[in-house]
């Protein structure tokens, strides 16, 4: 009788799937941090900015701004063999806020993007994340001809607590925007670990 290699594939890793949002500010550059990363193309739901929409659309310091995301954008990132991460990038402006809730459900952890230019527009995202428990960092996008500051500046003006991991990033960078995602995912599940509570004493 003979005997040989078994033809048998090995088995594929089923891999984990995360659930991440992408939110901050209107213009801060959160469809284009969800498309530079994904791997397929990305799912946007943009729209021109019209006429009926600039009194409650802030453009200041984001003129040049012609289209906004209306629902969400949508991307996916294999990290590893065994880890997935859907992203859900959020609307920014107040008007759509109603969608936030439905799309927080289920998410392990958030980047809040920020720009310097426009620093205050990251409070409100920063407030949602902190009151419901969802770990977040916060991602500076470095825009061309923004002013750069020391990251301790901007974490004191953004008030951060010290669990809160703030990085520089740009958000038109792959491996930038990899290293950001990274970082999400590590500290929701130090978070997640650290608030698992230990298992009662036999």
């Amino acid at each position: 009788m003979a005997f040989g290699r078994s033809s048998r594939k090995k088995p594929l890793v089923e891999p984990v799937t995360l659930k991440i949002l992408v939110a901050g500010g209107f213009g801060v550059g959160k469809t284009t941090l969800v498309g530079a990363v994904s791997e397929i193309r990305p799912l946007r739901t943009e729209e021109f900015l019209s006429e009926a929409g600039r009194p409650v659309d802030d453009v200041n310091g984001v003129e040049a701004k012609s289209t906004t995301t209306v629902a969400m954008d949508f991307g996916r990132i294999t990290l590893r063999e065994d880890l997935v991460l859907y992203l859900f990038g959020t609307p920014g402006q107040d008007r759509f806020w109603f969608l936030w809730d439905e799309l927080a459900q289920g998410a392990l952890g958030a980047i809040v993007l920020a720009d310097t230019r426009r620093l205050e527009d990251s409070f409100a995202a920063i407030d949602y994340f902190e009151r419901r428990g969802i770990p977040f960092t916060v991602a500076v996008n470095c825009f061309e001809g923004a002013q750069r500051f020391p990251a301790e500046s901007v974490r004191g003006a953004l008030d951060l607590d010290p669990e809160v991991e703030l990085l520089m990033c740009d958000a038109r960078d792959r491996e930038s925007v990899k290293n950001v995602l990274v970082a999400v995912v590590e500290n929701a599940l130090v978070l997640a670990a650290d608030r698992t509570p230990a298992p009662a004493a036999t």
